[in-house]
């Protein structure tokens, strides 16, 4: 289904406010998730107010939270979010990171116990619109769904990594991607009728590998909030043995380093270790320019098929998210029914759409 995109905004603000956060945070809120939802990755978009909502009545998320620095120095700085939404913790964290680099050239934030942080793409494009390249490592804690290589009990959080890059006269590079196959909000969207996962995407508890996202889920009882970790089986890395390795890396840098805990702690948080970096700050004569010439050159690549470009990280959801704001936010029809039931359990009502 289509839905207008102020009308979704609206709706999702209102659930927010409703839930006891305050204006300005449930505007953030709704901003990032969809601005998930336009560029294509609904994984990350309004699929997660349910969630949200419910962590919030539960305590495991708290609304308005400021980050507090635990240590730092001119380069370095770790940060505790106290559990607070990461479209807020995670944007104080990506200002303290920017405000070192300008003055240092080079800094790192390791954010720890961070609500969920959403599509990790808007923290380094943030970084890139003040003109910084940053990369991102982030973990899971408390949520094993990812079986590591060669094996099929759970062991990694879908652990993300990202990188922004700038460009001269042009929106940024920009790299996103979980370490598993598929993100678990994906297996999530195709629970509830959207786009299926790839048919390697999960390994069940016998060995087998399936697209069947019930061996993440179990079985849902009607009108229940599918829970990732009441199925038997397990996400699989992507790349085999590659995604492992960045799996475990994630694990070890966004969760040991920060000290934000493991997929194997209890409490569920995001651990972040974000690098920022200044362009200005290396002895290259443009660095934004010469990475908007090299970036035109592998678009210039002859495409395998005559009706796919070559496109460069960040093109797809650009052009996807122009399309949706002109024409409606595609949600899949359970995601709909979710918005809707939680609207209601807050007291907001449904629009008609």
């Amino acid at each position: 289904m289509r839905v207008p995109l102020e009308q979704l905004r609206t709706l999702v603000e209102a659930i927010f406010v409703a839930a006891g956060c305050s204006p300005a945070e449930s505007t953030r809120i709704a901003e990032h998730l969809l601005a998930a939802d336009l560029a294509g990755h609904p994984s990350h978009g309004v699929v997660r107010v349910r969630n949200y909502v419910l962590w919030l009545r539960a305590g495991a998320v708290h609304p308005d939270q400021e980050v507090e620095i635990v240590s730092e120095n001119d380069a370095l700085v770790v940060v505790d979010g106290h559990y607070g939404f990461g479209q807020t913790v995670g944007e104080q964290a990506v200002a303290i990171g920017v405000a070192k680099a300008a003055a240092n050239g080079v800094s790192v934030v390791a954010l720890r116990n961070s609500g969920h942080l959403g599509r990790i793409a808007d923290w380094a494009e943030a970084a890139v619109d003040a003109g910084y390249v940053s990369i991102h490592f982030v973990n899971v804690t408390g949520t094993g769904l990812v079986a590591p290589y060669g094996g099929k009990e759970r062991r990694f959080g879908t652990n993300p990594i990202a990188i922004g890059i700038p460009q001269q006269d042009r929106p940024p590079i920009l790299i996103d991607f979980a370490t598993s196959v598929v993100a678990e909000g994906k297996a999530k969207v195709a629970l509830n009728g959207g786009k299926p996962v790839p048919d390697n995407a999960l390994i069940g508890p016998d060995g087998v590998i399936t697209g069947d996202t019930s061996v993440l889920y179990g079985e849902v009882p009607p009108g229940k909030n599918p829970d990732p970790r009441r199925g038997p089986g397990a996400l699989r890395a992507m790349g085999e043995q590659k995604g492992s390795a960045l799996a475990l890396a994630c694990e070890l840098l966004a969760g040991v380093l920060t000290g934000s805990g493991t997929s194997g702690s209890e409490r569920f948080c995001n651990g972040m270790l974000s690098i920022y970096l200044s362009p200005d700050h290396f002895a290259v004569t443009d660095f934004a320019a010469e990475a908007t010439e090299f970036a035109d050159y592998v678009r210039s690549s002859a495409p395998a098929r005559s009706d796919e470009p070559v496109q460069v990280p960040g093109d797809i959801e650009r052009a996807r998210a122009a399309e949706q704001r002109a024409n409606g936010v595609d949600l899949a029809d359970g995601t709909w029914s979710d918005l809707s039931l939680t609207a209601s359990s807050v007291g907001v009502e449904v629009p008609v759409v």
